[in-house]
């Protein structure tokens, strides 16, 4: 859109670039700078706009996408020009993810790129590889309180072998996912060195206070994150004399975004990372960008404005580089991380999908889809170009994110109802073979999350410590149902890493003093090779599981109805034991498939002539496309066998 006042300001901004920012390889940078100035100009003022400096500022900004453009390797900007012709290359079904941690999975970067071939073998093709820049040792965070945001762990190896991991992945057709952490930095970053010696400069990158007036002013609103392991949202500085606001943890400084240079540095650090090859850039704790007092400090409007400023900057310097929101947030806050009065995602193409991930969990605890039903019904429609990541679970605490009205039209009362699944999974409730953790327990509130290890939290640990086959038997296919539901639901899969051959908890954590207080650590184990081999051996709990996810994965990939094109249609079933939604080819409406999911422990009947008021199939049998026979029909009803699913088509 060309504006007067912006691109009068465009041109100023122009004539005082540096002299190196001006040679033939420029003609794209400035296209994509004329087309989105206006766009940023608008939301830099509004949210700068009344600071002296704010054309300085805007140089300055200007400079930086410059300057990282400069630099941008020939075939990522070749690959950058191929997505934007093909703006909607990630919505494809093909892409399956995994979660994993570098020096878990593997040694380091280097042995990393060795260890490949088994997300190969499974058929992963995006890798997300948690935080792996620069941390102190004992208050990381897991990699989430960043001292250098330009450097690699020393222990996990280099900005180059980054770079080297990125060329192996994109010559298998992978893509990689790496952290940004943008809401807060390390105590030991230099930013906050600095700010500790008394420098005014850095001590503006931060919220600080000299007495508590106004830290109790927001505390009136602000929740705690960790009401247990971090009290409260601030912390007394000993060395500077003030009190820093701490959201997390108290070694975890939150960066202060009223100042534009904190932004101009952090969209720096994206593009630095753009440019080593990174495919999408996962944006940490983005719901909590903007402070204000009297607000929860949580979803603010300018912690929309800020990521829909960093995206507008990232699609001249960098288009082809896609951003997740981690925003795990109420159900109704969620989409608008994708973007609001928009068609197009205008700040995240991907956001996890915490509300379904719930969902899932509630099912297994219950055994039906009550809430599941009602929860689904509630989920927010995304945008055209964006969509979702879904997980069934992930490096972090499992948290009952689902909205309380949903819980009530399910039947049951929010309050108790957390308060059993709760206790279900962490093996408290009589008869529940979980063996799960409590995590963020509140004493005053009442309120709690779980974690564990996907095994252990369906009851594989227990089945094994008893060696009950059925048991085995049942937490192998409560496995494979939860999985065959994020493949087929819309959007990107995300495994994590251990899940397809069965890894338990790891307690071992708790000998080390500096994570035995967080029981995030009994599922962010080392991952098990030897347990891994036997995926190969017949017969095993690693052979049943993995194969059966290989073999979902690979047909996934075949099916074109599931695209992410909104083309899916929940059809809620008259049995309360089941979920069923049909998902159709966007180019041919006749192509679908239904998929059905029992979360029950007895078979389910399943009258397809009730599910929708027009004819789903014709004949009176259906396929199933997961063990390719047909299924016959009696009246057309369909008998589901029990913690199973079919993907049917006619």
């Amino acid at each position: 859109m060309y504006e007067q006042e912006s691109h009068a300001l465009l041109n100023d901004i122009l004539t005082k670039l540096s002299p190196e920012i001006g040679n033939s390889h420029m003609r794209h940078f400035y296209t994509r700078l004329g087309a989105n100035f206006y766009a940023i100009h608008s939301l830099f003022h509004l949210l700068y706009g009344e600071r002296d400096d704010f054309k300085e500022q805007m140089l300055s900004l200007v400079e930086t996408l410059a300057l990282r453009y400069v630099e941008r390797a020939p075939h990522l900007r070749e690959s950058d020009m191929a997505r934007e012709k093909n703006y909607n290359w990630f919505l494809s079904q093909k892409w399956v993810g995994m979660a994993l941690y570098c020096d878990r999975f593997a040694e380091n970067l280097q042995d990393l790129r060795t260890e490949l071939p088994y997300l190969q073998d499974l058929g992963i093709n995006l890798m997300h590889v948690m935080p792996i820049l620069d941390c102190p040792p004992h208050a990381s965070d897991g990699g989430y309180a960043v001292s250098d945001y330009f450097k690699v762990d020393p222990r996990i190896g280099t900005v180059e072998d980054v770079q080297a991991l990125a060329k192996a992945l994109t010559q298998r057709d992978m893509l990689l996912v790496l952290d940004v952490v943008v809401n807060h930095t390390s105590d030991e970053h230099e930013w906050a060195k600095r700010a500790r010696r008394g420098e005014k400069k850095y001590q503006d990158y931060y919220y600080l206070f000299d007495d508590r007036t106004l830290p109790d002013a927001y505390e009136q609103t602000m929740p705690e994150i960790f009401p247990l392991q971090a009290p409260g949202n601030f912390t007394w500085d000993e060395a500077m004399g003030k009190w820093v606001m701490t959201v997390f943890n108290r070694y975890q400084w939150d960066l202060n975004y009223h100042n534009p240079e904190v932004l101009i540095d952090m969209i720096d650090v994206m593009l630095f990372w753009a440019n080593k090859g990174v495919d999408i850039l996962r944006l940490d704790a983005v719901a909590f960008l903007w402070k204000k007092i009297g607000s929860t400090c949580q979803n603010e409007r300018e912690a929309h404005l800020l990521l829909q400023l960093m995206k507008d900057c990232c699609q001249v310097t960098a288009p082809g580089v896609l951003f997740i929101a981690e925003a795990i947030v109420a159900p109704s806050e969620v989409s608008k991380y994708f973007g609001e009065d928009a068609i197009n995602a205008k700040e995240c193409e991907i956001a996890y999908n915490a509300t379904f991930m719930a969902l899932l969990w509630d099912a297994v605890a219950t055994k039906n889809t009550r809430l599941l039903n009602q929860g689904l019904k509630s989920l927010p429609v995304k945008l055209e170009r964006a969509t979702w990541l879904n997980y069934v679970r992930c490096h972090d605490d499992i948290g009952l994110g689902f909205d309380d009205r949903d819980v009530s039209l399910a039947g049951y009362d929010p309050h108790l109802h957390r308060h059993f699944l709760i206790e279900y999974f962490t093996g408290k409730f009589e008869g529940s073979p979980a063996r799960g953790l409590p995590f963020g327990e509140n004493p005053r509130t009442g309120d709690a999350r779980f974690t564990g290890s996907l095994g252990s939290l369906v009851g594989l640990e227990s089945a094994l410590q008893s060696q009950d086959e059925a048991a085995i038997d049942a937490a192998i296919k409560t496995i494979v149902l939860l999985h065959s539901m994020i493949l087929s639901f819309g959007g990107i899969p995300l495994i994590y890493y251990g899940d397809a051959i069965g890894m338990l908890n790891d307690m071992a954590y708790m000998a080390d003093p500096f994570k035995a207080n967080d029981t995030r650590w009994a599922h962010r184990s080392h991952f098990d090779w030897e347990k891994a081999e036997k995926r190969h051996q017949s017969g095993t709990v690693e052979q049943k599981l993995f194969s059966a996810l290989k073999k979902l994965i690979a047909l996934r990939k075949e099916l074109v109805a599931f695209a992410d094109f909104d083309n899916r249609e929940l059809l809620p079933a008259n049995n309360l034991n089941l979920l069923t939604f049909l998902r159709t080819d966007p180019k041919s409406s006749h192509n679908k498939v239904l998929v059905v999911g029992n979360f029950n422990t007895e078979p389910q009947p399943l009258a397809l002539g009730e599910l929708s008021s027009r004819v789903l199939f014709q004949r009176d049998s259906v396929k199933d496309l997961v063990t390719g026979t047909r299924l016959t029909l009696e009246n057309q009803t369909l008998i589901v066998p029990a913690l199973s699913f079919y993907w049917l088509s006619e």
